[in-house]
């Protein structure tokens, strides 16, 4: 099968409506004027298919465990697994801490990579290297759908994405489109905010 280029992937995005245009609060309360819900395309496992063939040829050298740090990831980090024929594992969140739950385990010395749908500060990046770490793997790096980062991201892994697609951020004092009155979305809540709201 012919490999996707960074056209391709947009292409993909676009056609399934995953690139969306408005006022949204990410996780890390920055706001932002576009965001990316690659779970429309992920929805449809030939698709995902192709993209986790793609992105695992990132990382051509073995990897014994992938690991989701995200809903998000969760279903292109199990189908990454599959091409490296690797474990697939997702981390939780116990009172505010990254952890494994469901008896995950992983070895000492294993070679993990992290997945990521949306790469934006790689704080949950960060969270799962020094998880995995802790248990004595070696992180071999970090893969992403899109990398919207536009600083340096200090995860001292190599980080590899299909396409770059850099992320305006605004706080939430200092940004244009709440000072437009443009009604705010917090992706994964059905709520809508209005900017005085969010004051």
């Amino acid at each position: 099968m012919s490999k996707l280029g960074k056209f391709d992937v947009v292409g993909l995005l676009q056609e399934h409506g995953a690139i969306l245009n408005g006022h949204f609060q990410l996780p890390s309360r920055f706001h932002t004027q576009t965001y990316i819900q690659t779970s429309l395309v992920m929805q449809y496992p030939n698709l995902a298919q192709k993209v986790a063939r793609e992105m695992a040829s990132k990382f051509p050298q073995e990897i014994n465990v992938v690991i989701s740090p995200s809903v998000g990831s969760m279903s292109i980090g199990q189908e990454i697994a599959r091409v490296k024929k690797a474990r697939s594992i997702f981390t939780e969140r116990i009172n505010g801490v990254m952890v494994l739950k469901r008896d995950f385990k992983i070895a000492e010395g294993e070679r993990a990579l992290i997945v990521d749908d949306v790469l934006n500060t790689g704080r949950l990046c960060s969270e799962a290297i020094n998880l995995a770490r802790g248990y004595g793997a070696k992180v071999i790096g970090v893969v992403a759908i899109v990398d919207r980062s536009t600083a340096d991201l200090s995860l001292n892994v190599p980080v590899r994405g299909l396409i770059s697609y850099p992320l305006q951020l605004f706080t939430s004092d200092n940004c244009p489109l709440c000072k437009q009155k443009m009604p705010l979305t917090i992706p994964g809540s059905t709520v809508h905010h209005t900017h005085t709201e969010q004051a």
